[in-house]
Order: structure tokens, then C-alpha cells, then sequence
């Protein structure tokens, strides 16, 4: 059975795989190679270089393990058609992505650009004002596995945290579940709103105009879920009109946020660079689940983590 990847991970991973699975072959690659991919059983991708084509081409093709998320990109279509089965590394983000948020909300609150700015220009100033994330409320859209983390760690530091998503149900460390028809009763009581939301049909530009209008003006917006669920334009003219205090954005649409974006510019905006997932976990707990999976599949069992509704695409 032939396993093609077009993630090369270390040789440390590379090693347990063929441990694990002696009777497979593994082989690792940083892009298709057509005699190759007519074999292949199996194929381990980051999903952003499958195309309707390579899935044409891989005539053999019996599962697609995606190492992420996001699956947007993905040629679901041509991969519903032939029946293949994916799962993707949902779940893997929660730990470095919480992490991240809450990072975000202390270097805020405790004006941390602003002091680093004073370091390097030697400037002693005791009269900044800093705040504290305790008694806060936050509102997580997309209440998960992402958005149940950076709950979890909200509530460390004494926040209170309401929750959106598309069920209501009940989430462990969500004080308060709504559902996305009841955003607008959401917001105004959020001094944090953090997005974990992905991009589906039902969330691309899914804040208006009236939702950020709904927040308090001291309120602070935080995007670590997918770029199209705001109009840059419309956050813009939010944030210049006062309605909010503050935008952290980790995510864009398009990327990467070309050099001359008035993002870069303004002081109400921090900007970073689609990093809040990154971690040198990342690919050990990713082929965690593939082993998981794999075995799996070997036995013909059903049991597989993360499996993906083609027909959401998620």
C-alpha cells in the first residue's frame, strides 16, 4: 500500500510511521508527481494542493488525511463523486490558538506594544494606564473544540465567557450558549469578541455593519478563525467611527496582507501574520490522528477521528 505525502516531516516522525506500519510505504514529497499519485492508496496533504485534476489522476485514491483545519480550498466535488473518505487535524489547533488569544488580550490590556515602544526609546512612564482580563466577558464565535479552550483559559483569569454556535448546545467553560441567529443579543455585552469561526457559506461576511455597532465602544475584536467573515471595509469604517476599540487580526482575505494595507498603519489594529496556530507540536499531534486513522483502516473499521461531511465541507 502505497502512502504519498506532500508534508516531509522530521525523520524523527518519519521513523515512528514506518515503525508503526513496516508492511506500508511512505513516501514523502513536496509536490505530485504523476506516476506516483496513480499508485497511491492514501494521501497526506495540507489540502491547498489537491485540485479536481490530482484527484483525477489518483486512480487508486481511497482516503485524504488532511494535516489542518481548513479545508476551504478543498475539491470536495470531485472527491464526494468517488466516494473517498477524509479526515483532517481538528482539534490539534485548540491548545496553541487559546494560547495565542489569551496572549493577545494580555499584551492589550497591559499596553505592552506601548511599553516595548518606551523600552527602545528609554522612556520611563509610570502613568500608563493598564487594565486586567479579570471580570471581562468574552464571546467566542464558533464555540468547539478551539473556541471550548480559549474559553477555558478566559475563565482562569476570573472572565466571564458566552459562547456562539450553530446548535446551542451546552459547551464546558461557556457560561452562556447562543446560537448564530441570536449573535446581535450576544455582542453588546462582550468586551472580547474572538473568532475561531471557519469559512463556510454561512459565515463568509457574517459581520455587518450592525454587529459592530452592537459592541461596546471599548470593545476588542479578535479574528484567528478565516479572513472572509468581516469586510475589511465595513471593519474599518468600525473601527474609525469608534464603535469599537480595538481589532487583533491574525487572518486575512486575501493573503498574505500586502505591504501597503492600511491595517499596517493604524493604532487601533494589531496585525500578525496567520501564525496563531503555529507550534513545534503541530505535526507530532497531526500524525498522531494519521496513526490513529491508519490503524483504523487497516482493520476496515469505522472509527476514525475527525471525518469530514463532504457535503458541508467540514
Amino acid at each position: 500500500m502505497l502512502i504519498l505525502s506532500t508534508i516531509i516531516p522530521n525523520e524523527g516522525i518519519q521513523t515512528k510511521m514506518k515503525d508503526a506500519f513496516p508492511e506500508l510505504n511512505f513516501i514523502y514529497q513536496e509536490e505530485w508527481k504523476d506516476e506516483r499519485l496513480s499508485e497511491a492508496e492514501i494521501l497526506i496533504t495540507y489540502g491547498e494542493d489537491l485540485t479536481e485534476k490530482t484527484i483525477g489522476k489518483a486512480a487508486n485514491l481511497k482516503w485524504i488525511m488532511v494535516m489542518s483545519a481548513g479545508m476551504e480550498l478543498m475539491p470536495f466535488k470531485a472527491i464526494e463523486e468517488r466516494g473517498i473518505l477524509v479526515t483532517n487535524a481538528r482539534g490539534i489547533h485548540k491548545i496553541p490558538m487559546a494560547e495565542y488569544t489569551i496572549g493577545m488580550l494580555l499584551q492589550y490590556e497591559k499596553k505592552l506594544k506601548l511599553l516595548m515602544k518606551n523600552e527602545r526609546e528609554e522612556m520611563w512612564d509610570r502613568k500608563i494606564e493598564v487594565g486586567e482580563l479579570n471580570s471581562k466577558t468574552m464571546l467566542v464565535l464558533g464555540a468547539g473544540a478551539i473556541g471550548g479552550e480559549v474559553a477555558r483559559l478566559g475563565k482562569a483569569f476570573g472572565m466571564t465567557t458566552l459562547g456562539v454556535n450553530r446548535s446551542g448546545k451546552p459547551v464546558e467553560s461557556i457560561d452562556r450558549l447562543y446560537t448564530l441567529d441570536n449573535l446581535l443579543e450576544a455582542i453588546p455585552g462582550a468586551d472580547y469578541i474572538v473568532s475561531v469561526l471557519p469559512s463556510t457559506d454561512e459565515t463568509k461576511k457574517l459581520l455587518q455593519k450592525e454587529h459592530f455597532k452592537a459592541m461596546k465602544e471599548s470593545a476588542v475584536f479578535v479574528n484567528i478563525g478565516r479572513g472572509d467573515l468581516i469586510d475589511e471595509e465595513v471593519l474599518t469604517e468600525a473601527l474609525e467611527a469608534g464603535e469599537l476599540a480595538h481589532a487583533i487580526l491574525d487572518v486575512f482575505d486575501p493573503e498574505p496582507l500586502e505591504k501597503e494595507h492600511h491595517f499596517w498603519r493604524m493604532e487601533n489594529v494589531t496585525v500578525t501574520p496567520h501564525l496563531s496556530s503555529k507550534s513545534g507540536e503541530y505535526l507530532p499531534r497531526t500524525f498522531a490522528i494519521f496513526e490513529k486513522n491508519m490503524r483504523e483502516y487497516l482493520k476496515a473499521g469505522k472509527d476514525f477521528i475527525n471525518v469530514i461531511d463532504l457535503s458541508r465541507g467540514y
